[in-house]
């Protein structure tokens, strides 16, 4: 583990990173940095908001990409109209991979909640 400082909305936050993962934890702190000096805090506001809109802001931004993206072919039974073919349900290697970005978002949430020392 080695520490990462991340400017954010002129703060340094400085949080704790897996070997070999600081250069990634860099990245997405840039990113949040960017939204909050976007508009995901104005002066005045608590540090806990201008982070709650970035967070927001880059949901919103992710929720848009998932929308945008084209359905799974699904390969639907001869016998069955295309209307009541089952949509497909996703891979296992499709799962595995959801999971797998799921413990890293939960990992990097963990570290920014820890305190710096």
């Amino acid at each position: 583990m080695s520490n990462v400082t991340l400017t954010i909305g002129g703060r340094p936050y400085t949080v704790s990173a897996p070997d070999g993962e600081e250069s990634h934890i860099e990245m997405l702190g840039r990113m949040v940095a960017e939204r909050v000096a976007s508009g995901g805090g104005s002066a005045g506001q608590s540090e806990t908001r201008m982070l709650l809109f970035a967070a927001l802001m880059l949901a919103d931004e992710l929720h848009e990409l998932h929308r945008q993206m084209p359905p799974p072919i699904a390969e639907a039974p001869e016998s069955a109209p295309e209307s009541q073919a089952e949509p497909a349900q996703p891979t296992a290697e499709v799962l595995a991979r959801i999971e797998t970005l799921a413990a890293r978002v939960e990992k990097l949430a963990a570290h920014l909640e820890e305190p710096a020392t």
